[in-house]
């Protein structure tokens, strides 16, 4: 039956997704779709009409750019490191990818305690004004059905249904890890409180100096970072949702 379970790889992917998640949340804070970083917003144009027909109507931003592309690169270096290319193989890869989209986003509203899993929500979000279906963004549906649409594709392509039997445990592999992130998600917000509680900031006994040519870039200005006391409030505890 667990035949076409790859505990390693699920485990290693999930554990990917859980680090983009936890990284963004440390350089965006509460505040998604790199709405206050220093980076470039695009909704004019062709390039930006174009991008927000495919994304739900968000902006394209520089950040990104890069946040999207360098997953997609990575999943691809086993191409460069002996495994043989083939159609089947770049339908799976980028199966992938559109998989761990889903569940990488999904981390960072579970792990951030601006969001939660009780306050993740249409009308909470505003790069998701997408219809919602249950308690998940049409995007998310999309992307995990694409995924098993590319595999399929893959299976045909090769002869074998093999492929698509291991992409579907994969799936149901990262979303039982995911669900344990959820159970789990207060100890993280416990955790990002306490290092963020009073006087445990030390910027200010680092010694550090300025960039030669700020006037070069977007900055972001010194954060304004009050300490964050107490527990976490009741709305970071997990619970089942409700239809």
């Amino acid at each position: 039956m667990f035949d076409d379970l790859n505990i390693t790889l699920t485990v290693l992917l999930f554990l990917w997704c859980f680090g983009l998640g936890a990284i963004e949340i440390e350089i965006e804070g509460g505040y998604g779709w790199a709405e206050r970083l220093p980076t470039w917003y695009l909704k004019r144009g062709k390039t930006g009409m174009v991008y927000g027909w495919f994304m739900g109507h968000r902006p394209l931003t520089g950040y990104h750019v890069y946040a999207f592309t360098i997953p997609l690169v990575i999943l691809h270096l086993p191409f460069g490191m002996g495994v043989d290319w083939s159609l089947p193989a770049e339908l799976a890869t980028i199966a992938k990818y559109f998989l761990l989209a889903v569940i990488w986003d999904y981390c960072w509203f579970v792990l951030n305690p601006a969001y939660t899993v009780k306050r993740f929500k249409r009308g909470n979000v505003w790069w998701f004004e997408v219809p919602w279906i249950w308690r998940f963004p049409l995007d998310y549906y999309f992307g995990v059905l694409l995924s098993i649409g590319l595999v399929a594709l893959a299976s045909w392509d090769a002869g074998s249904g093999e492929i698509l039997r291991e992409h579907l445990w994969l799936i149901a592999g990262l979303f039982v890890l995911t669900g344990l992130t959820v159970l789990f998600a207060p100890l993280y917000h416990r955790w990002y409180r306490h290092m963020r509680r009073a006087d445990a900031d030390d910027r200010g006994i680092t010694p550090k100096y300025g960039p030669p040519a700020p006037e070069e870039v977007w900055s972001g200005g010194i954060p304004d970072l009050p300490p964050l006391e107490g527990e976490p409030s009741a709305a970071d505890e997990p619970t089942v949702p409700e239809p």
